[in-house]
């Protein structure tokens, strides 16, 4: 986000970082595995954000992702999580656990995601918390919609999501707008 700032003699362009990204991770075309950018879809259209939070959909960008990475203070990441529990199972890992579970991905943008959480550390600009809510996919097929297990695990990401950010001092609110179903 930038913000121009003008004085009497003089404009200067400032680029923002907001503190908080909130990262929906996955590929949309292979049912469950879309769940991360579902949910942050969902928040997308039913809330409003304060200034220091912004949703991004990260889909499948890997690398591409490193320069929305840089400079947060806070990443809360959603995606799904194969970690061999029954379908639905939701996760939650915090920021010690993230970099164990990350090398033990076979999934691209998890890899990626792993690759540049790495690199920000080298340069001293890793987050401080890295917060993943994720979930054990049900099926993995071709399709643009979740299994009905993941859809009834939409709200309940959601609801962990809108308390990481309560916790950190965010309060998001309701949208006016009615939500989609």
């Amino acid at each position: 986000m930038e913000a121009v700032i003008t004085t009497e003699n003089e404009t200067q362009v400032s680029t923002h970082i907001a503190p908080v990204l909130v990262l929906g991770l996955g590929n949309i075309l292979l049912q469950d595995e879309g769940v991360g950018v579902h949910v942050v879809r969902k928040l997308q259209r039913e809330y409003r954000f304060p200034p220091g939070v912004e949703l991004l959909d990260g889909g499948t960008a890997g690398m591409a992702l490193y320069d929305d990475l840089i400079d947060r203070s806070h990443i809360i990441v959603i995606d799904a999580v194969n970690a061999g529990k029954p379908p639905g199972t939701l996760l939650s890992l915090t920021t010690e656990q993230v970099p164990s579970f990350f090398r033990n991905k076979v999934s691209p943008h998890q890899m990626a995601l792993a690759d540049i959480l790495a690199a920000l550390d080298i340069m001293g600009k890793k987050p401080a918390d890295i917060s993943v809510f994720g979930v054990q996919p049900k099926d993995l097929e071709l399709g643009l919609e979740l299994s009905e297990t993941l859809q009834s695990c939409v709200d309940p990401l959601v609801g962990q999501v809108m308390a990481r950010l309560q916790e950190l001092g965010y309060a998001p609110e309701r949208s006016e707008v009615a939500p989609a179903g």
